[in-house]
Parts: structure tokens; sequence; C-alpha cells
């Protein structure tokens, strides 16, 4: 993948290539992103389209001074799965549908016995995900699952940094409350 600043530029000028390369190195990320906000695969879709064309075709609106592209796009991304959610009132997630969608563990090769138990495992960590506020859990997301520094969170979720630490702190404490050792070590598994 060429420079992601030389590739942004490109598209300012008008290099429709370009645009293209910024849509198909972020198309994967940014639909992971809005399955883990919204859970379901066909709003994940809808939304992630939406996220992605909305910057591509605001492109001259991104400002590098301010935010890294993908900061830039994703917080575009958490914005699109907020609208989403108050339109449809859809209040959690499901770690099985996002599983199946390409998050599976990364080795096939455990016996059925070990996968079941991890999948437990999953299960339990996802549903104790989404008895966070939605605050809590985006933070949560978008660290755990998304990969994020604390300010691309804050950058993100338009929050001071402190705040940005704060949630995900406060949110793992909740966790801890509820999950055990065990469950605690995979969610920092899901770290990518």
């Amino acid at each position: 993948m060429a420079d992601v600043n030389a590739l942004v530029q490109r598209w300012q000028a008008g290099d429709e290539r370009a645009a293209e390369a910024l849509y198909n190195h972020y198309r994967e990320r940014t639909f992971h992103l809005a399955l883990g906000l919204l859970g379901d695969p066909a709003d994940a879709e809808e939304t992630a389209q939406e996220a992605l064309t909305y910057a591509l075709l605001n492109i001259k609106r991104y400002d590098p001074q301010r935010a890294g592209f993908a900061t830039w796009l994703h917080t575009i991304t958490v914005s699109r799965c907020r609208d989403r959610q108050r339109r449809l009132r859809f209040p959690t997630l499901s770690l099985h549908t996002w599983l199946r969608r390409g998050s599976d563990p990364a080795d096939p090769s455990p016996g059925p016995e070990y996968r079941v138990m991890q999948s437990e495992v999953r299960s339990q960590v996802w549903d104790a995900v989404q008895e966070l506020s939605p605050e809590l859990r985006e933070a949560t997301v978008l660290r755990y699952w998304g990969g994020h520094t604390f300010q691309e969170i804050a950058d993100i979720l338009g929050c001071p940094l402190r705040t940005a630490q704060s949630r995900v702190r406060l949110a793992f404490q909740k966790l801890q409350a509820v999950l055990t050792q065990e469950q605690l070590s995979d969610l920092n598994e899901e770290m990518v």
C-alpha cells in the first residue's frame, strides 16, 4: 500500500485511482468498526459504505494537521453508527454475528472442544461488553477490537484524551467485576 498521505494528496488533486486505493485499504477496517458498534452485518455494511463514501467525497475537508486519515475516517464511522443506532434503536451487539464475518481466531487448527470453549468465553466477554454504557462500550470496542491508541479514541469520540483513557479504564474495571481472569485474558488477546 502506498503511503496514505500520498494517496490522500493524490485524491485531493483528482486522481481517482488514489480514491480507489484508499477505499480498498480502509473498507474492511471500517466495516469491522461499524460491525463492532452495530452488531448487524447488513447495518454495518451500509454504515461503512456511507462513512467511506462521505470521507472520499469530502476529501477536501480532511486536514492532516488535525488528525490522521484513519482517525478522521473512524470519527465519521462512529458518528454514522450513532446515527443508525438512534434511528434503529438497536441496543445490543451479537458477538456470534461479528465472529461469523471474519474475526474468528487466526489459528483454525484447534480441536472442536477448544473452539467451543473459546466461543463460550468470547460470548461471555461480548455479553459483558454489551452491558456497558454506550460511551464505555464505544471506547472498549475502539481500543480492544479496533486497536486504536487513546489519542485516536479521543479524536474519534470527540472527547479529551483523559476522558478516553478514563472510559477504557472504567470499562475494564466494570468488566473485571463480572468476568473471570481467563475471560479478561481473552479480552486482552482480542486487541489488534
